[in-house]
């Protein structure tokens, strides 16, 4: 039973060698944790829980005429725990595929909506623009649509609509006083999640290959080492071995 991640289906559309290596063997460049995302993550988790308990709608689905209140499930601590999350397990095909979500909230139909959070500091906040020109925003489509699709399989009913609950730090105030504020903008995005199994199947078939995948042209990853490895050929005595 292989044991995916949302992250390693998203890796796999971007570049399966890399995906390969990470997940195979266990080779990935090194990264560092966003803290700072993090703590607005659980923050906003923390106002959500709020009205969760209360049964009352955030006032932000007043404001922008969202009929729904915050999800109750025994379950969605577990959901929202990146070492657990929302799972779904095919014994036939092999695989335990999930992904942890940020919230889930319902509408009056049952209907449950799907909801990331994100934060970044840009002096405009432009969305359209943004998910125009970057591949990662399409990538944010991609991950609620993956979340959407893990909550289909565990037999709920999924809105097609999400939401990213967008919160952009002004980084222009004439004054810190060790405060951050944020401009909160919320990004609705119609999801259409057929495409999830197909992908997770193929992620799965790479995982069981022995062939080393290709390199996606675009990958970051992959162009740094070609260009190291021409360089090499050229000047080996200028590597560290």
């Amino acid at each position: 039973m292989i044991k995916i991640s949302r992250s390693a289906v998203e890796q796999h559309l971007n570049c399966q060698r890399c995906f390969y290596l990470a997940y195979k063997y266990k080779i990935r460049p090194h990264s560092l944790p966003f803290t700072l995302n993090s703590a607005v993550d659980n923050l906003c988790k923390n106002e959500f829980d709020h009205y969760r308990a209360k049964a009352e709608p955030h006032p932000m689905f007043l404001e922008h005429g969202i009929e729904a209140v915050p999800f109750a499930h025994d379950k969605m601590d577990d959901w929202r725990n990146n070492f657990k999350g929302v799972r779904h397990i095919n014994k036939e095909d092999g695989y335990n595929f999930g992904g942890a979500v940020d919230d889930i909230w319902q509408k009056p139909s049952g209907e449950l909506i799907v909801v990331d959070v994100k934060s970044t500091a840009k002096n405009v906040f432009d969305w359209e623009d943004t998910y125009s020109k970057w591949e990662y925003a399409k990538g944010y489509k991609r991950q609620l649509e993956m979340y959407q699709w893990l909550m289909r399989m565990n037999d709920f009913e999924v809105a097609p609509e999400a939401y990213l609950v967008y919160y952009n730090g002004k980084k222009n105030e004439p004054m810190f006083d060790q405060k951050l504020t944020f401009d909160l903008h919320l990004v609705r995005l119609e999801c259409d999640d057929s495409w999830v199994e197909g992908e997770v199947l193929a992620a799965v078939k790479t995982l069981n290959g022995d062939a080393m995948p290709p390199a996606a042209s675009d990958c970051p990853n992959c162009n740094y080492l070609r260009k190291r490895w021409e360089v090499s050929q050229k000047d080996p005595k200028n590597l560290v071995d």
